[in-house]
């Protein structure tokens, strides 16, 4: 579940917030990664939870049916609007992924894009049990998230009696956040997911790793 703290953080980080794409080293592996969720949802009818600013809702709009960004952070759906997607192509909204309002619609597939990782793993399994309950069994689940690099990851200050991992990271405006953010493995994501979806298939590349499969 996102804090008070954990909200201030990416209120203030939204106007630089996509400018964690643009570093020189991932873009090969973040153009193959764009092709690949393109080609995986072309077609769907897709719910993007956590959608921040609205960055991948904006490339899956180019190649799926609709796509709507969900994200609990006012400040971040208010950027995300200012993008100008077509509105037939895609919409946001305000809303918790750990309690997703009744009325969103229907939903093909699900994307969860470096989102994952900051989902304090005693949380995971009880958020695929309600996205199983809300949007439905057979629904596609895509997630992608970061790969742990040293020296360009930031690096973990501790490790919780979760098997947490957290990381600090600094606002704009100088104060010190500490923020979970997971590196799972292979084996560690398919025990995690195994009650709740079918059909898993990862990938990875140096800075990246994708998840596909669904829900049961």
């Amino acid at each position: 579940m996102i804090t008070a703290k954990d909200a201030e953080y990416y209120s203030k980080m939204v106007p630089t917030y996509d400018e964690q794409y643009e570093r020189e080293e991932i873009e090969e592996d973040l153009e193959d990664l764009i092709e690949q969720v393109q080609a995986t949802l072309e077609g769907h009818r897709v719910l993007d939870l956590a959608c921040g600013t609205g960055y991948w809702t904006n490339i899956i709009a180019d190649s799926a049916d609709y796509v709507l960004g969900v994200d609990i952070n006012a400040d971040m759906i208010d950027a995300a609007l200012e993008r100008g997607i077509e509105e037939e192509l895609a919409g946001f909204r305000v809303a918790d992924a750990f309690a997703l309002p009744a009325d969103l619609g229907q939903f093909s597939a699900i994307f969860i894009g470096f989102w994952w990782s900051q989902v304090k793993r005693e949380d995971q399994e009880r958020l695929l049990a309600h996205l199983r309950k809300q949007v439905g069994k057979d629904t596609m689940l895509v997630l992608v998230d970061d790969q742990y690099v040293e020296g360009s990851s930031p690096t973990v200050a501790r490790t919780d009696l979760e098997g947490n991992t957290h990381q600090i990271a600094v606002a704009p405006d100088g104060e010190r956040y500490e923020l979970v953010k997971n590196y799972p493995s292979d084996s560690a994501l398919r025990k995690k997911m195994a009650s709740n979806v079918r059909e898993i298939k990862i990938g990875r590349s140096d800075y990246f790793w994708a998840l596909t499969c669904r829900l049961k």
